[in-house]
């Protein structure tokens, strides 16, 4: 099969191309003909040596990716939940060596559920990794309630764009920060306010948040602490930039913390229903051919993605 090979950690001339042979799959496993498959921030600062690169590094070949969409083809003994010719998607193997990028990948049966048949493998793939972020961050670490005021950032972007229409699902107060060419996008997407975080000093625009969703790092922290409401949340995502969170709330009556996601069958088959009823919907912003990695991979690290970037394999 096709596969693409990281040699070595850096640029993206470092993404090559090569045959090898089909992945074996143990008992819990299906064998899946990937469809398609998103790129996230994660897979980038892995091929730059950050990232999931220390788990990685002893792999030979490294794959990356970990979001896929496609069709079963075989399955282990121990798999009870899909057959030969069951369209599936998730998340796989995060963290872990999930090797998306590739023709067919070996998943954990626990790691999938069936894609919705009205949804495109384009938009199931879209809808693992950054889709799963906001649902177990708003869902099962906050637990979002009605009427909570909730600040998401970057709320055009991969995660963010989830985490707008999950938190409205959920019954909150949404205002989202972007770009103001993005305004009518976040909008539409079901946030009740919009800031230009070009124009606007978001610090001085709200107050009284219950909750703040964290998606850049940096000075972003410091700030978002002055809009919380005493024992206010925040969740900063980034890796490397928000270590400190914790100590800076509590230090403020708040609580804060970082959050990586997990592979999660369950979970998936909840985004499956969310997509399935029409709740939640995947922005693919672009979709790249197999051959044109090197191009996605530019286009996610320029840090100007509006919602998803997508690679089909037809």
């Amino acid at each position: 099969m096709k596969a693409i090979i990281l040699r070595g950690f850096g640029g993206v001339e470092n993404l090559e191309y090569s045959n090898i042979p089909l992945p074996d799959i143990s008992d819990n496993e299906v064998l899946v003909k990937v469809k398609a498959f998103s790129i996230n921030p994660v897979d980038i600062k892995t091929r730059l040596g950050r990232g999931q690169a220390t788990r990685l590094k002893e792999f030979n070949p490294i794959i990356l990716g970990w979001d896929v969409s496609g069709i079963v083809t075989n399955a282990g003994r121990s798999v009870t939940s899909f057959k030969t010719g069951d369209e599936v998607f998730g998340m796989v193997n995060f963290p872990g060596h999930g090797k998306a990028y590739a023709e067919y990948v070996a998943a954990p049966e626990m790691h999938l559920a069936l894609k919705p048949s009205i949804v495109s493998h384009e938009d199931a793939a879209s809808a693992s990794l950054a889709a799963l972020t906001a649902w177990q961050i708003l869902k099962e670490k906050v637990r979002i309630k009605p009427g909570d005021k909730v600040l998401i950032h970057a709320a055009a972007g991969g995660v963010g764009h989830y985490a707008v229409q999950m938190a409205k699902h959920l019954g909150a107060f949404v205002i989202g920060t972007s770009s103001d060419e993005n305004k009518k996008f976040v909008l539409d997407l079901g946030a009740s306010e919009h800031i230009d975080y070009k124009k606007q000093i978001f610090e001085n625009e709200v107050k009284d948040v219950d909750f703040v969703l964290d998606s850049i790092g940096s000075d972003y922290i410091d700030r978002s602490l002055k809009v919380l409401k005493p024992g206010g949340i925040i969740i900063s995502i980034p890796s490397g930039t928000s270590e400190s969170v914790k100590e800076k709330a509590s230090s403020k009556g708040m609580t804060g913390d970082t959050f990586r996601v997990q592979s999660d069958g369950k979970n998936m088959k909840e985004i499956a229903d969310l997509l399935e009823k029409g709740i939640i919907r995947s922005y693919v912003s672009k979709v790249f051919a197999f051959d044109e990695i090197r191009a996605a991979h530019m286009q996610i690290e320029s840090g100007r993605t509006k919602g998803k970037i997508v690679v089909s394999i037809r």
